[in-house]
């Protein structure tokens, strides 16, 4: 079992950064994909990026590409999520997720262990 714990999240202005932190620890593998996912009343949990522990490999969603950069560190077990130039429509409880298997899906259904989220707000 994983147990992840997200932080980072708050207020900020639109054009203005943030970054999110997720903390794993528990059973991690080399093998698994990190996933950053969002959610806002109303709406399916979305996926934001992803990355893979091993080598770094990277993927993200179209709506945040050049905008928002996924990295982590390894000896700390930690995933970090900075975004920049923040838009409104970017707010939402940001989840982190572990996905056990190949390639760094998009869909929520494929990540088992969840944290319990952290709020961003963008004011416009």
């Amino acid at each position: 079992q994983v147990q992840l714990v997200e932080s980072g999240g708050g207020l900020v202005q639109a054009g203005g950064s943030l970054r999110l932190s997720c903390a794993a620890s528990g059973r991690t593998f080399s093998s698994d994909v990190m996933g950053w996912f969002r959610r806002t009343p109303g709406k399916e949990r979305e996926f934001v990026a992803g990355i893979t522990w091993s080598i770094g490999l990277t993927r993200y969603a179209t709506s945040v590409k050049g905008r928002f950069t996924i990295s982590r560190d390894n000896a700390k077990n930690t995933v970090f999520l900075q975004m920049n130039s923040l838009k409104p429509e970017d707010t939402a409880v940001y989840y982190c997720a572990t996905h056990r298997g190949p390639g760094i899906p998009n869909a929520e259904n494929y990540f088992g262990s969840w944290g319990q989220g952290t709020q961003v707000t963008v004011s416009s």
